[in-house]
Parts: structure tokens; sequence; C-alpha cells
């Protein structure tokens, strides 16, 4: 979460003059519901399900970008459809950032409890592991300079081999 992954994979899109996915914004055009409301009436786990459905689909688009949600790579089947038929980025950023990025923003589920920082951390240590395993390359976005990261990110892209 705060990763920049909507921001940068529009500007991506644009860049590379490919169609831009953000995953969460695709299964709330599906529900004709918000995630929030999602989360509320079906819980993690229903969510969850959602968002493999939509994963499977979009990741069987030829080339387009694709902004997952923070929490897609928690689902073997999500993680196992994003390695085998992309390139993944994962934006590595800070728990510190992650915090002063997502402060305000009532629109994110998990963080809505007393400790944002503490459910941030419990997140982190979770989920680390599972996008460096699903990860192509690495990419941090702690400077939050956008043109730096795109850079960064077209780099990796390029030296991605072919076919």
């Amino acid at each position: 979460m705060g990763a920049g992954k909507s921001t940068l994979g529009r500007h991506l899109a644009q860049v590379l003059d490919r169609p831009f996915f953000d995953s969460d914004r695709v299964i709330e055009e599906k529900t004709g519901a918000d995630i929030p409301w999602i989360f509320d009436m079906e819980g993690e786990e229903g969510f969850r399900r959602r968002e493999q459905d939509v994963i499977d689909e979009l990741t069987r688009e030829p080339g387009i970008v694709l902004a997952t949600g923070g929490g897609v790579v928690v689902t073997p089947e999500n993680r196992a459809f994003l390695h085998e038929r992309g390139c993944v980025v994962y934006l590595w950023t800070p728990v510190e950032v992650q915090l002063a990025r997502t402060r305000n923003d009532k629109g994110r589920p998990l963080l809505q409890t007393a400790d944002p920082k503490a459910r941030l951390d419990a997140l982190f240590a979770e989920r680390d592991p599972l996008y460096r395993q699903v990860a192509h390359h690495v990419v941090s976005t702690a400077s939050g300079n956008l043109k730096k990261v795109a850079d960064d990110v077209l780099a990796c892209l390029d030296s991605q081999p072919q076919g």
C-alpha cells in the first residue's frame, strides 16, 4: 500500500503506449461496489476470491500494464498467474513511506485500525517475501520521484528477455 502502483502504472502505460488496468478498479466495475464495501459485506476472503478471478482474466491479456492491489500476493494462484504470464516489478516501499502516503486514505480497509503503522509492519512482514518470490525485478519507490522510478522500471523492462 502506498507504493504508487496505480500512479506509476498509468504513467508507464502512457509512455509504453499500452492499455492500463488497475485490478481493484476492475473489481469495482464488475461488482458495482467499492473495495471497502466489498470488505464490509464479504470480508477479506470474499474480496480475495473476486481478486483472483480478475487477476486470472487480466494476466491473460497481452501487452498491458497492470497495477494490482497490495495484497494480491497472498493468494498462491495470483502469484503463479502474475509470475508466469508477465513481467512483475515489485515496487518496494519502506513502511514509514507507506504510512505517510496512506495516512488520510479512508479507502483502505486494512488500515482502518487504531495503529496503522503496526498493521503496515505486519503486512510488510507477510508480503515482502511473497513479492520477492513473484517479482522479476525489485525497484524502490522511496524517493517519491515518479520519473526516476519510471526510468528504473523501464530499465528493468529493457533488460527483460523477449519471448
